[in-house]
């Protein structure tokens, strides 16, 4: 055992002195050591009982021959103690900074690509919320302002504007509790407030062949009594028959309707029937006038103000 140990040692010497082996032997102690790694089995029952050299060289003899390879006996014994000595092994770089900025720079095509693809993703979510969210929220609070403002300046009565602030109010609550379409319902409330106080009209009763000009109706609760109502219509200053909604007092429902029954009184009633039978032609038409900047029409009768939407 000694003298194979020291045969070893002096091939392994032998090759550290003298002049550096050519390299096909350089590669066959690779292959040997290559060979050893690949038998872990061989190495583990052979190697690692240190008696047993003589019986490892000639496993690798047997080996390389019936491959048809002929490999040198020095070589063989350099391949052992190359194995023996790690001196083929692969011992990557110990962590630091310099390895983690090598191995950055090499894979920096896939490091890109996946940062272009987290960029992308990014771009597409912050559009997304942008069109979603940001957009929505900030021309409900545009609106909101916008349209609160114009009713500032137009509104002649307290009453509206008291309004028109009451909505403003609900709307922007609803936004900082993130609730958009209650926000919504106050801007279209808010819009409706804008458009009654921007029109102006003259209430007129309707008049035409066949077309009915009054009537009355006979409440339910009451049935000794009358609701007289004149059927009218507004007409806007460019002669244009408007659509308004209106609040029937039968059915409780809002309406929007071109003409509807105004409730007067009885002798208000009997004075417009008295005209239109005198000659088939009412000569006072206009009941009421609704200016730009109020919310109802002065009404020229007695009336209560109240309607009904079907007759």
């Amino acid at each position: 055992m000694s003298d194979r140990n020291a045969t070893l040692k002096a091939a392994g010497a032998d090759a550290g002195a003298g002049p550096p082996p050519p390299l096909d032997e350089v590669m066959l102690a690779m292959d040997v050591v290559d060979t050893l790694r690949h038998r872990e089995e061989l190495v583990a029952q052979e190697l690692a009982r240190g008696d047993r050299d003589a019986a490892l060289l000639e496993r690798l003899r047997r080996t390389y021959a019936a491959q048809g390879i002929e490999v040198p006996e020095h070589v063989l014994l350099d391949g052992v103690a190359a194995l023996r000595e790690d001196r083929f092994a692969y011992r990557p770089a110990p962590p630091s900074l310099a390895r983690s900025l090598a191995t950055v720079y090499v894979r920096r095509g896939l490091w890109l690509r996946r940062l272009l693809v987290v960029v992308a993703v990014a771009a597409v979510a912050a559009l997304a919320y942008q069109q979603a969210v940001v957009a929505p929220r900030r021309a409900l609070v545009g609106g909101l302002s916008e349209t609160h403002a114009a009713i500032v300046a137009l509104a002649n009565e307290p009453a509206a504007q008291t309004r028109a602030a009451a909505l403003v109010a609900d709307g922007r609550a609803a936004l900082v509790a993130g609730d958009r379409e209650a926000a919504g319902r106050a801007l279209e409330a808010l819009e409706g407030l804008r458009a009654d106080l921007e029109r102006a009209y003259e209430l007129r009763i309707v008049v035409g062949d066949g077309v009915t000009s009054g009537v009355w109706r006979v409440p339910e609760d009451n049935a000794r009594a009358r609701n007289y109502y004149l059927i009218v219509e507004a007409i806007d200053a460019s002669g244009r028959r408007l659509t308004l909604p209106i609040l029937s007092e039968e059915t409780g429902r809002m309406e929007r309707v071109s003409s509807w029954g105004l409730r007067v009184d009885e002798a208000t009633w009997n004075r417009v029937a008295a005209d239109k039978a005198d000659d088939g032609i009412i000569q006072q038409r206009t009941v009421g006038r609704k200016v730009a900047g109020e919310l109802e029409p002065t009404y020229l009768v007695e009336t209560t103000g109240g309607a009904i939407t079907r007759w």
